[in-house]
């Protein structure tokens, strides 16, 4: 029992270091605890600690140097970190489009399960233009997004068409119009398909994000899945206070991917004759 359960332990331990580096909690340089201490803190066998920096090391997260100890290394990543705007939805979609590359693993025309019929709206005979797809940026997948369509707005573009424009925007180029939308946000674990596709750990916590647009008479446009890798994909909003003197709360703003405030140059004084 005991050597079955050591190589998740040893994952396990892995996985916890491997997210004190990433979040910089552990920096870089940082001398690591020894074996017997991490073995302690831990409450696991020092070989379990072993397999554990044998899988960081395998990384290129730790460097061990012999006589010195266990040192933190993180090399500069040459992958840009999407960044997204939750305020701004569709300024997002399209920008993230045209500036990602996007592989295509599926597309078909399905019956939908209920939740997405109930979204969409549909007949009890209607069926839904599906696609699923994986985003890019650098060479890396950082989202996989499971799209339906009602069938009769799927028709009006084709495989190809989706392989290279995003899809909000071809819905749009059909002459409809997007008006609103309603998002959930939430996390998920990464199931064996979806692990794969995004060259992550099956059991990764993903950020889930669930939206369904309308148009502008209401009616619903397109229901995406989206399930993003949280090292490569960061949600932001920015806010402002608003409303009245003793009644004032955050509302967003609505500038996209806003930074900060550009200072305010002070008044110019002008000066009287004298």
């Amino acid at each position: 029992m005991r050597a079955a359960s050591e190589p998740l332990k040893a994952r396990r331990i892995y996985l916890l270091l491997k997210d004190k580096i990433a979040s910089g909690e552990l920096a870089d340089g940082e001398r690591l605890p020894g074996e017997f201490a991490l073995a302690e803190e831990h409450s696991v066998s020092r070989v379990t600690i072993r397999q554990a920096l044998d899988l960081l090391a395998g990384e290129d997260l730790i460097q061990k140097k012999s006589g010195l100890g266990t040192f933190v290394h993180r090399p500069p990543s040459k992958v840009r970190t999407v960044l997204a705007d939750v305020a701004n939805v569709f300024a997002h979609l399209i920008e993230m489009g045209r500036t990602t590359d996007v592989r295509l693993l599926s597309f078909d025309y399905v019956t939908p399960p209920d939740q997405i019929r109930e979204a969409l709206q549909l007949a009890p005979d209607e069926r839904s233009q599906r696609s699923v797809r994986v985003r890019l940026v650098d060479g890396v997948p950082f989202s996989y997004l499971i799209a339906h369509v009602p069938e009769r707005i799927g028709r009006l573009y084709s495989r190809d068409d989706l392989a290279r424009m995003p899809l909000l925007e071809l819905i749009e180029r059909s002459g409809l119009t997007s008006a609103s939308a309603r998002q959930e946000i939430s996390a998920v674990l990464s199931s064996p398909d979806v692990a794969a596709a995004l060259d992550v750990d099956v059991g990764m916590p993903l950020v889930a994000l669930r939206r369904t647009v309308y148009g502008k008479d209401g009616q619903p446009m397109e229901h995406l899945q989206a399930l993003y890798r949280p090292d490569r994909y960061t949600l932001q909003m920015n806010l402002e206070r608003t409303g009245d003197e003793g009644h004032r709360h955050w509302s967003p703003t609505a500038e996209v991917y806003r930074r900060e405030r550009p200072r305010r140059r002070p008044p110019v004084r002008k000066v009287g004759k004298s």
